[in-house]
């Protein structure tokens, strides 16, 4: 962990509000990439994530490449899969999807990147990833095969993110899945963010600016903001 997981836990610190956009290279083109960085530029957006839950890698490099180059803010890797590995990023979000059972996704995928990774420069951040249950089966629930922790269950929510803190990890992600009919229980994210002394990111299902700042005001360090942006790059004006 070094600048960029720094920078994050610098600004949970000084209580700065972090806005992440995630791109889903499945669904984006290379020829998408000027536009959306203007969009991006023009957005309050801090970080770029790029990955999805169903992408082996091709384009990956050409993608990443070009938001490097139109942009000055950190891309971080968001891999559903271990193949979704680019040098070109500045760092990886290493996830441990520890809200389920499926050892694929808790172990397995990981130590098939370790090699690839240990020839990088990546920045690797350890980051418990926790399913929360959104009203509808999402991607990540299918190609994981791992049932979401239910949403009123706050309790294991946040005994299951004070584990991943316990083995080790800089963050805790709780998602509702892309697509997610309900995003995370405002009451959730509170217990998660009072239970845990490291940052914790929440995505999924948020749609407004609204749900931005309720997640923000309920604990969140940092909101992702994935399908709404994908299906309408002008997001950030219609909401301003």
């Amino acid at each position: 962990m070094s600048f960029i997981y720094q920078s994050i836990q610098k600004a949970k610190q000084s209580g700065q509000k972090l806005l992440a956009v995630l791109i889903d290279p499945e669904k984006t083109s290379v020829d998408q990439v000027v536009m959306l960085s203007e969009k991006i530029k023009s957005a309050p957006i801090t970080h770029i994530l790029v990955g999805g839950s169903t992408f082996y890698g091709a384009d990956l490099d050409a993608l990443v490449g070009q938001f490097k180059k139109l942009t000055q803010l950190p891309v971080l890797l968001f891999p559903g899969h271990y193949a979704q590995i680019s040098n070109l990023a500045d760092g990886i979000l290493f996830l441990s999807l520890i809200s389920g059972r499926n050892p694929d996704y808790l172990i397995e995928h990981q130590i098939k990147a370790t090699p690839v990774l240990q020839k990088m420069q990546l920045e690797i951040i350890p980051t418990s990833y926790i399913l929360i249950e959104s009203g509808t089966v999402t991607a990540v629930q299918r190609v994981s095969e791992t049932q979401p922790i239910n949403r009123a269950h706050f309790d294991l929510a946040a005994h299951t993110a004070l584990t991943g803190q316990y083995l080790g990890h800089g963050l805790v992600y709780l998602e509702a899945g892309s697509g997610a009919l309900n995003s995370v229980p405002t009451d959730m994210i509170q217990q998660v963010a009072k239970t845990v002394s490291i940052p914790v990111i929440v995505g999924g299902g948020i749609r407004s600016q609204q749900a931005i700042q309720d997640a923000y005001s309920a604990g969140a360090d940092m909101v992702v903001i994935g399908t709404a942006f994908e299906e309408n790059p002008c997001f950030f004006e219609s909401q301003s």
